[in-house]
């Protein structure tokens, strides 16, 4: 059976728990769609987090990512939403998510949220 998009996220219990560690991911090919037009937007997100008793598994991050391919949502609202859903997941120390759009109308957006 193939993949599939999920909204969930699996977590592994963090091997080094005592110690402050930043792990950092770069995902380069996410898309959703404009919430207006209905045409792909595509974007680099880039998460760095400290963890605490938890870790995300990156298969899951993948898919989850990927449950938004044909959703509509602006850049603010997704950027925001994904950082929401993996503090409830892995309840880290610090995590920030940056979202650097591709342009649109000559225009590029990066927006960057952070956690707490």
């Amino acid at each position: 059976m193939p993949s599939q998009p999920s909204k969930k996220l699996e977590t592994f219990k963090n091997p080094a728990p005592t110690r402050d560690y930043q792990i950092a991911f770069d995902c380069p090919e996410f898309t959703c769609l404009c919430p207006l037009t209905g045409q792909p937007d595509f974007a680099k997100f880039r998460i760095r987090y400290v963890p605490n008793k938890l870790c995300v598994e990156l298969k899951s991050l993948k898919m989850y990512l990927w449950s938004y391919r044909n959703e509509g949502a602006f850049h603010e609202a997704v950027t925001n939403q994904i950082l929401d859903d993996l503090v409830k997941a892995t309840k880290p120390r610090s995590m920030t998510v940056v979202g650097d759009w591709l342009v649109r109308g000559g225009i590029t957006t990066e927006v960057t949220v952070n956690y707490p």
